[in-house]
């Protein structure tokens, strides 16, 4: 069986028995799996305003799962798309209320602010990788922590007069839209999930369609091959460090200027970021897979907010069926052996 019926396969066959084993869950627990699941689509694509919510839901999955994919295409593993999150959120509300702007100006600068800052702040593990050899795991970790404390005293004492949130960002620098808001009940969907599927075609046009990203994977797979063909090995981790983050900040951006429209005292992480690398495992680190496995996300978390008002499941048993799922796919190695051992039984 090739690899890339496996690719598929795989999160395909993972999505199924984690569901199958949340209906074991549900019925173990004493719930309905079917009025369970049933009241989880519902909520998830049930009328226009909870189809609206999903979609609003879907667009920073994408970015965060592209982040984290771009990384790991290129041999790293970039656990800071949290902390890379929260100070592109915070940057683009910061340029949003700075200025005075026409929109057609104002909006792109907020949205490439929240890029830049994703961007800066992936720069640090990045050379840190690059010249010191710091393995970028512990770095991004803990720059997350440092992410959450610097974004609340910039919001508390720099953005605004020492509150817990700014003032809303002005139209000219908002993703919402009044007509998307209209067709969908007045849901929070806002521009932002056209920009996130352009970041899709941006990641795959980047690393399959330029040298720069025939590089980027190149030295992924192998540093001293392809240090050896004359590729500059340290320019390329600060490079893949640096696209990853600005992935991760226009995930923030689109919070701040779109789903919420302020920014806020962080008590903790939002979780989309770490979210980010579930979806691009489930994803495949490819962007398609990557958008799909948002999608799935999506309608997991949306429809898991109904789910205890029409069928009395908690949410907490959606939380579960996410995390069984992750569970096959990292153990995918398990499951590309039995269907290697099926395909040879039927043979």
């Amino acid at each position: 069986m090739s690899n890339r019926v496996l690719t598929i396969l795989i999160p395909i066959i993972s999505v199924l028995l984690g569901l199958i084993v949340g209906a074991i869950v549900m019925s173990v627990s004493g719930f309905n799996p079917i009025e369970g699941y049933g009241a989880l689509i519902k909520g998830a694509v049930g009328d226009s305003f909870y189809l609206g919510e999903t979609i609003r839901q879907i667009t920073p999955y994408i970015f965060a799962g592209l982040a984290v994919a771009f990384a790991f295409r290129t041999g790293l593993f970039n656990i800071g798309v949290e902390g890379q999150l929260l100070v592109g959120w915070t940057a683009s509300v910061w340029v949003g209320l700075a200025f005075d702007l026409p929109k057609i100006i104002h909006l792109p600068m907020a949205v490439l602010a929240g890029a830049l800052a994703g961007a800066l702040w992936a720069f640090i593990p990045g050379i840190l990788k690059a010249r010191l050899r710091v393995h970028e795991v512990i770095v991004t970790i803990m720059m997350n922590y440092i992410a959450l404390h610097f974004v609340n005293y910039l919001i508390r004492y720099v953005i605004s007069d020492e509150q817990n949130t700014t003032e809303r960002v002005p139209e000219s620098a908002s993703l919402k839209s009044p007509l998307l808001e209209t067709l969908t009940d007045y849901s929070t969907l806002h521009y932002g999930i056209f920009l996130a599927l352009a970041g899709a075609i941006v990641f795959w046009v980047i690393l399959e369609k330029t040298t720069s990203g025939f590089e980027l994977r190149s030295v992924g797979l192998n540093q001293h091959a392809s240090e050896y063909a004359g590729m500059n090995v340290n320019r390329n981790i600060v490079l893949s460090m640096v696209i990853s983050g600005a992935f991760a900040g226009l995930a923030g951006a689109m919070e701040g200027l779109g789903t919420f429209g302020y920014g806020f005292i962080h008590d903790s992480f939002s979780g989309v970021g770490f979210d980010g690398i579930a979806v691009a495992l489930l994803g495949g680190n490819i962007a398609i897979g990557v958008v799909l496995a948002a999608a799935l996300f999506g309608i997991l978390k949306q429809g898991a907010l109904i789910m205890p008002l029409e069928s009395g499941v908690p949410t907490e048993l959606v939380e579960i069926v996410i995390a069984i799922i992750i569970f096959f796919v990292a153990s995918s190695y398990i499951i590309a052996y039995l269907l290697r051992r099926f395909k040879k039984g039927a043979n």
